[in-house]
């Protein structure tokens, strides 16, 4: 779905034609994340009762310090030892951060590498149960990455990327497009459901991001020279939008982000988004509303729920331009 801020006008296309919106000197900012096995299934110490812990972010690689989700949670409490497969990776949980969650830290005494190799062997692949009914397949390792997928750590794909082939992407750089990455490494938080009236009191989690050199220049050369500086999902356009200088141009940045960006906001960098169409009431949604403008946005939804099109994270894309 194209969708034109200006006009109002909505138009139905295949993902390929996106090409004809776009030429020489715009700019596409992918996010180049890559999805790890976060889901482990350990033991308790003792009772061998089966425990899930989802990883959700390293806090101290030196420590392996983790911070994690843990079913059923009302069995771990601060003391427990985890113990998983037949491997030699155990975990003693050291702190209570939320009702489910907890501060894990990795007991193993092998190098850096081997540990990550080890958490990598075990885990599973982090569909989301609630948009997939089916088993994890051993295939969901890599058609749960978008094509740009380099750095390692987000536990859910920036699913916007997913659209996008090798042959596209030829196509578009035929055109003068050019295709830059920023990292942000998506976390569990993006997809929690706001629960407050009032949205300036929801607390995003943080999440790491880096943008480097490259992309700021040829974000800010765009601007410069008035082209379209597409943002390839709402994780790309919330890292473009947490980096900005005081005459409005992108500036190299990295470190850790919880911006929320809900209507209205005056938007900097990006002035076209890619966006999967996402669930109602959650802050991917008032992301989007955000850009495309609340009434819009709406008219737009409901004209893909009339259209059929797909939801979620392998569902149909919109353009908003």
């Amino acid at each position: 779905m194209v969708v034109h801020k200006k006009t109002g006008q909505i138009e139905h296309r295949v993902f390929k034609d996106i090409i004809e919106y776009f030429g020489d000197g715009d700019v596409f900012v992918i996010n180049d994340t890559k999805v790890f096995p976060a889901r482990l299934y350990g033991n308790k110490e003792k009772t061998g009762a089966k425990i899930e812990v989802f990883l959700l972010r390293e806090l101290n690689q030196d420590l392996r310090l983790w911070d994690v989700l843990v079913d059923p949670a009302r069995k771990i409490r601060v003391g427990n030892k985890l113990y998983f497969g037949d491997s030699d990776l155990v975990a003693e949980v050291i702190d209570n951060t939320t009702s489910r969650g907890r501060t894990i830290r990795f007991l193993f005494d092998g190098s850096d590498e081997e540990f990550y190799k080890t958490i990598d062997s075990l885990g599973e692949t982090p569909l989301l149960k609630e948009y997939i009914e089916r088993k994890i397949e051993a295939e969901d390792r890599d058609r749960y990455q978008t094509i740009f997928a380099k750095h390692v750590g987000a536990v859910a794909a920036p699913t916007a990327g997913m659209h996008f082939t090798p042959h596209l992407l030829k196509r578009l750089e035929l055109r003068g497009v050019d295709v830059t990455p920023i990292t942000l490494h998506v976390g569990l938080g993006t997809f929690r459901q706001v629960d407050v009236e009032d949205l300036t009191k929801h607390k995003m989690d943080s999440e790491n991001y880096d943008i480097p050199q490259k992309t700021v220049d040829l974000v800010n050369e765009a601007l410069d020279n008035k082209k379209r500086v597409v943002a390839v999902g709402t994780t790309s356009l919330k890292t473009l939008e947490s980096s900005v200088t005081a005459n409005a141009r992108l500036k190299i940045s990295k470190g850790w982000t919880d911006k929320f960006i809900i209507p209205p906001y005056d938007f900097k960098i990006a002035n076209a988004l890619i966006s999967n169409f996402h669930l109602s009431e959650s802050t991917l949604l008032m992301t989007v509303a955000a850009f495309g403008g609340y009434d819009l946005v709406m008219k737009a939804y409901k004209e893909a729920i009339k259209e059929k099109y797909r939801f979620f994270s392998y569902g149909d894309a919109m353009l908003i331009l």
